[in-house]
């Protein structure tokens, strides 16, 4: 199994960690393994909220590319 040695790590970020794994009744390891497999599920949902905010404002701007507008395919329907 691979394995991750961190050097250098902030303080304040250690002691954060090591407090999670008290919280949680986890080994430092356990817990950085935890919070690691995170890390995907949050940037996921990140993404997702770009990608519904890009579809808003799509919707929120007319579409001029649509010929002939729909108002006038329904003026045109309802005259037949």
């Amino acid at each position: 199994m691979p394995s991750l040695q961190i050097r250098d790590m902030p303080n304040d970020l250690y002691q954060a960690l090591t407090f999670r794994a008290r919280q949680e009744h986890r080994s430092l390891v356990q817990q950085a393994v935890v919070e690691l497999r995170r890390i995907p599920a949050l940037t996921a949902g990140e993404r997702r909220k770009a990608v519904i905010a890009r579809i808003r404002a799509t919707l929120q701007q007319p579409d001029e590319s649509l010929s002939p507008a729909p108002e006038t395919l329904v003026r045109e329907d309802r005259e037949r």
